[in-house]
């Protein structure tokens, strides 16, 4: 099944999506059925077919859910790890580490004040220069860290941040605009084996391609349920949190990201995030 958000009244409201149809879940944002579904004890698209009106519409999907926390992981590629490698000149050092120890790295990506969905403006820093698109797979947990769907992420960062000083990843990775994601929801019987799938990004300038690669989410060099058990350590997370799982697409300071820049990430059983980037101040 998938579930999002569509615009009702000015408002956003859950809708389950069929192609480029939505039949309307009224009353409800996606995270007050989900809130729901937990007090009642429904699965959540159990509780979205019950509610889901019988006539479809046309509508484009919004931002997919204000989720309470994002949480999200570094080094799960070895891509990535690697590019951090270089970046800060050291051989086998600490992000190296982190590619291949047990733990892994998660961090707080920040609420849904930093989030955006399709066709929103993803921010880039007025102090950096080179801000920069991470395409993700993105997770929605339930309660005890239960699986609930999956999308896709743009865990927008500002490299050259934290290339001064990994003390400085907080800054680099939360500011406005920082987080894309949508456009829905994927439940897991529908979109079955994760390491089948691949992932794309683009980025366009002026009408041309910028910067375009894909990767195999078979690279992700740790298991979905792994993630989810370090992040619940001592921390439970409410319901309706997102988890972005790291990436495996690097783009080089060359395609730093610039003011009208079209980012679009893009999983083709998932669907597609497209996001124009904007310089977001202090005051946006």
């Amino acid at each position: 099944m998938r579930l999002g958000q569509i615009s009702w009244n000015g408002a956003a409201i859950a809708a389950a999506f069929e192609g480029a149809h939505a039949r309307a879940i009224a009353g409800h944002s996606l995270y007050d059925l989900l809130c729901r579904a937990e007090r009642e004890g429904t699965p959540l698209g159990a509780l979205a077919r019950q509610l889901a009106s019988e006539t479809p519409m046309v509508a484009l999907p919004r931002i997919p859910i204000h989720p309470p926390e994002v949480w999200g992981c570094g080094c799960t590629y070895e891509s990535s790890a690697a590019f951090r490698e270089a970046e800060h000149g050291t051989r086998e050092g600490f992000y190296a580490q982190v590619y291949r120890n047990e733990r892994p790295e998660v961090f707080f990506k920040g609420t849904a004040r930093v989030c955006v969905g399709p066709g929103e403006a993803i921010g880039i820093r007025p102090d950096s220069k080179f801000t920069a698109p991470e395409p993700e797979l993105a997770v929605l947990l339930g309660s005890r860290g239960r699986v609930l769907g999956y999308t896709l992420a743009n865990d927008v960062s500002a490299w050259d941040i934290e290339r001064q000083n990994p003390l400085y990843l907080t800054q680099s990775k939360i500011f406005t605009g920082a987080c894309a994601f949508g456009p829905v929801f994927v439940t897991p019987d529908e979109l079955g084996d994760l390491r089948a799938l691949r992932m794309s990004c683009r980025i366009e300038r002026n009408g041309r391609t910028l910067f375009s690669d894909e990767v195999g989410l078979d690279k992700l060099n740790r298991k979905i349920e792994t993630l989810i058990e370090f992040l619940m350590r001592s921390n439970p997370v409410p319901a309706g949190t997102l988890l972005l799982t790291g990436t495996g697409i690097i783009a080089p300071q060359e395609a730093a990201l610039a003011p009208g820049d079209i980012v679009t990430i893009a999983i083709p059983q998932i669907g597609e995030l497209r996001n124009p980037a904007a310089a977001l101040g202090n005051g946006a």
